[in-house]
């Protein structure tokens, strides 16, 4: 039994980007749907810093589709507006990747939290109860 009590193990990657026009709505504002965009951006740089990209987990077998997207809007963002995307990764004991997500604009003022959960499928669409092979030696290899 796990003890609740314990710290859950966690990675953070940081990337920047900027708010482009095409991204906001007749209100001047980021539209509400970009913001699961910025999170998905916030994946690939994770992926790509810790070795574990969208590529890597194809090439060993596996799909990792979304089942959960959460965005909670705090402040509006705006043409031009310099942002941060904080990517947390939650280590979990289930077969599915955890990721929670902070932006941030130039004032470092915090504009949107979410969090997505992905699960495994293997080559023939079977959910994975169990962690592939590879994800295990990645989780090593990255200290959780």
């Amino acid at each position: 039994m796990i003890d609740s009590r314990e710290k859950i193990k966690t990675l953070v990657h940081h990337s920047n980007f900027a708010v482009r026009f095409n991204e906001t709505d007749p209100l001047g504002i980021v539209w509400h749907g970009n913001y699961i965009t910025y999170f998905e951006d916030g994946r690939e740089a994770f992926g790509r810093h810790f070795g574990i990209s969208y590529l890597d987990i194809q090439k060993s077998g596996f799909v990792t589709p979304i089942i959960k997207s959460v965005c909670e809007h705090k402040f509006p963002l705006k043409y031009g507006d310099k942002c941060r995307i904080e990517t947390t990764f939650e280590d979990s004991l289930a077969a599915k990747m955890i990721y929670k997500f902070k932006i941030f604009n130039q004032d470092e003022k915090l504009v949107c939290i979410g969090e997505t959960i992905q699960v495994f499928l293997d080559e023939e669409g079977e959910l994975m109860l169990t962690l592939p092979p590879f994800f295990e030696e990645w989780k090593k290899k990255v200290g959780l």
